[in-house]
């Protein structure tokens, strides 16, 4: 009898408490989501999405940084036809960028199928081709300019010692004809391993079957690599490519650490054209004009290749 009145009691309350609709409940599900994800959200609308349409709304505007901000129209966008650096920065930019993305993406490619196989101490080479991706910029600088060092660089040594003539060296960083090959050789090199990691993880989800029934049609290495490999990482191979077409429009770093843009403007890149305008001249509007530019030529090639993919 006590049990039958405790129950009686217990139904009782449940009655009186409030019952929550469907509404109710995914509002409270939605509250309790957003309440996770507000702590990144608000740091990324304070340090990221607040300056980047600031910036945009700068790009029609003057400012040095200092006296009031004033309004431009379109002034800042006239000044590029007639910024002769602003056009070698964006041609030198096409350059870096056509040049750099697939050789950067055949080495990966390359390092990833070679380190793949079965062979005595791969996981050491893995260790050092993917080393200089996250060693010190300024530490692997430093080595390049002596390695490649005009004068007494160990690479114009071996060079004299294959018989090139003394005179016909190339003068790499401080020549204007070879610094942006020493700037792409240099960009190759310290991108490539991180990418031959992404490589490797899609080489391991190919399924063995294939191969095994290409070697039962008595396919050669190549046509292995080029009719199984190949269109299997072609998943892989767009986001590579993406991502090094996004970091080549990007460049700075290198630049900066290297030739700081020259001799001349042979490796004025639009990054670096952007840092000199807001920072040694400070024309803030007319830079933020600059990266405008910027944002929307990557923009355009991203979406023309997420296009040809999907087309494809």
């Amino acid at each position: 009898m006590v049990a039958a009145t405790v129950n009686s009691e217990a139904r009782a309350e449940a009655r009186r408490k409030p019952v929550m609709s469907k509404r109710q409940r995914r509002l409270r599900s939605n509250l309790v989501a957003y309440s996770f994800i507000a702590p990144n959200f608000i740091g990324f609308a304070i340090f990221t999405l607040g300056p980047i349409i600031f910036a945009f709304a700068l790009a029609f505007m003057h400012w040095d940084g200092s006296n009031p901000i004033t309004f431009a129209g379109l002034d800042n966008f006239w000044k590029l036809f007639d910024d002769r650096a602003f056009k070698a920065a964006f041609w030198n930019t096409i350059i870096y960028t056509v040049f750099s993305v697939p050789l950067t993406l055949a080495c990966a490619l390359g390092l990833a199928v070679l380190l793949n196989q079965k062979i005595f101490g791969r996981d050491f080479f893995r260790t050092a081709m993917f080393f200089p991706y996250v060693a010190s910029l300024v530490a692997v600088a430093v080595v390049w300019n002596m390695l490649f060092n005009p004068e007494m660089g160990p690479v114009n040594m071996i060079l004299y010692t294959m018989g090139l003539d003394p005179q016909s060296m190339p003068g790499w960083a401080a020549d204007r004809n070879w610094a942006m090959v020493t700037v792409i050789l240099f960009g190759i090199w310290k991108s490539m391993g991180y990418y031959m990691v992404i490589y490797l993880a899609g080489l391991q989800g190919i399924n063995a079957e294939l191969y095994e029934a290409a070697d039962l049609d008595g396919a050669t290495a190549w046509q292995k690599f080029w009719y199984v490999t190949v269109p299997q990482l072609a998943p892989t191979t767009f986001f590579v490519s993406v991502m090094l077409t996004i970091q080549s429009f990007k460049v700075f770093d290198q630049i900066f650490m290297i030739t700081q843009g020259g001799p001349g403007t042979s490796t004025l890149v639009l990054v670096y054209h952007i840092y000199n305008e807001a920072f040694i001249s400070w024309d803030l509007g007319y830079s933020s004009m600059v990266a405008l530019v910027l944002f929307l030529l990557v923009l355009v090639i991203t979406i023309a290749q997420f296009r040809y993919v999907r087309e494809d």
